[in-house]
Formats: structure tokens, C-alpha cells, sequence
């Protein structure tokens, strides 16, 4: 596919992080009515592990000199699938986001290559209000994959946190005792195992991914008779919403339905309440059978909003 007479390509660097947010907030604004990035967000795509952005990366540029639309692959461990997304200013690029995302795919045909693989499979977001993109990823070859739902509560009503269920206790995760942060790695990734789509990562790349944290206070361990049996992980992307955010949830198999994951996230509301923030949420993937929407809905959360997970198989190049 081509671009409109006038218009140009060019790769992005640092210095393109305030154009590059600008259009991120525009794409953002109209996909789920506020901005979800920051420059600190964009920076660090743009140097994030396994990515090049002289090669990865692209910036469509209207006859103004305007940038536009983005379009970046995302790959931070640097196995399993690509996420392509392509971010466009709805009001004055709409148009061109095909033709970005054709520029990526024909990319994640060079990566397989260069990984060795015969192919690659490449997921695409889509928001409620996108239906021209949601057109495009069809026509491209895309086929729904899986829903996700963003669910949330407000804290200012929030109840005094009741008692953990008999035998259970939430305390802090302890962040200067690794034998404590090797835990709850394991017990994150053994939650997880039976899951369709989870990617093991090893003690060390979660450690350097998680770098040095400044909210280890809002990363909690439950023990069932003083066995660690669940862990919850918050993340400060919700911030500038005042929003406090439950990256993951885990619980070990033998432990759920004991109450476990329900005094985790009770314990975590709280605890962004003291911080002053206004609401709380978490994601939920639909397909996770490990995450009944129950759960959430018991403590007071609920949905907001929902994005579907578009995907297809991209051959290798030269296959």
C-alpha cells in the first residue's frame, strides 16, 4: 500500500518523543477517551530490549511537516509473538494506518527470518470505537483471537478491608530478601503455566525488567498456614487517572477458591485508598480460566472497557 501524494516515511529517534506522544494522546483520547502514555513510555519504547528503531520502527509525516501516525513492534523478551501497533491522529491520519501496518508486518517477516523461524505470530489491539481499524487488520489477513476487559472501582466508598479467611495472611512483598522476590517470581509463573498464551521469563530478565521500583509497597504475598500461596503486582500505569493498578494477580493452583486472590486485591485497594488515589482496576484476558470475572466482580470491580486481540501468522521472508 502506498501514501497519499505529499506525504513521507521516516524513522523515528529521541528527539521525535514529544511529536510521537502527541499522536499517542490523539490515538488514545479516541480509542478509550484519555491519553495512556507518557513521554517516559514512548522513550522507552523507542530503546526498549529487541528493538531498532532504524529498522523497527517507522513515522508517517503529512505534506506539513506534521508527524502523524507511529507504527512500532513490541518484543520486550524477544521470543514468542510480536505485538505490532501502529498509532495514527484519527482526525488527520486515519487513512494511512494500513499502510504502516503493512511496513511492520513486511518487518516481522525479516525478524522471523532472523530468528530462524519459519514464522511469526503478530497481535494487533482493537477498541471498541476503532471500526476502520478493526477493517483494516480483516483485510490484512487478521483474525480475532481472544477479549479483554478493563475493570475498575472506585475507592472512595471503599469498606473497612475485612479479615483474610481463616489461615490466610497479606503482607508485603520484601524486596531487599531475594530468596522472598525468587518466590514470588515462582509462584507468578507457575500461576500462570496453564494459561493459552504465557511465555516463561526467567527469575533474572523479570528482575532487570522490573528494575529499581520506588512502590514496592503495593506488592503484596498471601500465605496459606504460613505457605506463600498467591501474589499481587501493581503498576504505576494508571497514575496520572489516580488510579491504582493491579498488573497481575497470582494465585498456585492448590490455593484458589480459598479466598486468597479476593484478600490480595482487598489488601492492595486499601492500600492505593491510604495513597490517596481515586479508583483502582486491573485487565482481565477472557480466555484466562484462572480469572473468573466472579472474582473481580466480588470486590466491587467492574467493566469498563473491553479491547479485542487481533492476530495472524506472518512467514518468514524468503519463505
Amino acid at each position: 500500500m502506498t501514501f497519499p501524494a505529499g506525504w513521507t516515511t521516516r524513522r523515528p529517534t529521541l528527539a521525535d518523543v514529544p511529536a510521537i506522544l502527541a499522536v499517542v494522546h490523539a490515538a488514545d483520547t479516541f480509542a478509550i477517551g484519555h491519553p495512556d502514555f507518557d513521554a517516559e513510555d514512548v522513550a522507552a519504547s523507542l530503546t526498549a530490549p529487541h528493538f531498532d528503531p532504524t529498522r523497527d520502527s517507522w513515522l508517517a509525516v503529512d505534506p506539513h511537516g506534521a508527524v502523524v501516525g507511529w507504527a512500532t513492534v513490541d518484543n520486550p523478551t524477544g521470543v514468542g509473538r510480536e505485538f505490532v501497533e501502529v498509532y495514527v491522529d484519527p482526525a488527520r491520519a486515519a487513512t494511512v494506518r494500513a499502510s504502516l501496518l503493512a511496513r511492520q508486518l513486511d518487518r516481522v517477516a525479516e525478524r522471523a527470518a532472523e530468528r530462524g523461524l519459519p514464522a511469526l505470530t503478530v497481535r494487533c489491539a482493537v477498541f471498541a470505537p476503532e471500526r476502520l481499524w478493526e477493517r483494516d487488520l480483516i483485510e490484512a489477513g487478521f483474525t480475532l483471537a481472544k477479549r479483554y476487559v478493563r475493570m475498575s472501582r472506585p475507592l472512595a466508598d471503599l469498606p473497612d478491608e475485612p479479615a483474610p479467611p481463616p489461615g490466610v495472611t497479606v503482607r508485603q512483598v520484601r524486596p531487599d530478601d531475594e530468596a522472598d522476590l525468587r518466590e514470588f517470581h515462582r509462584i507468578y509463573d507457575a500461576a500462570f503455566a496453564d494459561t493459552p498464551d504465557h511465555e516463561p521469563v526467567s527469575y533474572d530478565r523479570w528482575r532487570a525488567r522490573i528494575g529499581d521500583l520506588t512502590a514496592w509497597d503495593e506488592w503484596f504475598v498471601a500465605e496459606v498456614d504460613g505457605v506463600p500461596a498467591g501474589v499481587l503486582q501493581s503498576s504505576d500505569q494508571a497514575l496520572d487517572q489516580q488510579q491504582g493498578w493491579v498488573k497481575s494477580l497470582s494465585v498456585r493452583s492448590a490455593y484458589r477458591r480459598r479466598g486468597v486472590g479476593a484478600a490480595l486485591l482487598r489488601r492492595a485497594f486499601a492500600r492505593y485508598a491510604e495513597k490517596g488515589r481515586q479508583s483502582a482496576g486491573l485487565g482481565v484476558d477472557l480466555s484466562n480460566p484462572t480469572a473468573p470475572l466472579s472474582l473481580y466482580e466480588s470486590v466491587g470491580l467492574r467493566e469498563v472497557l473491553w479491547t479485542d486481540m487481533y492476530e495472524r501468522s506472518v512467514p518468514a521472508a524468503g519463505v
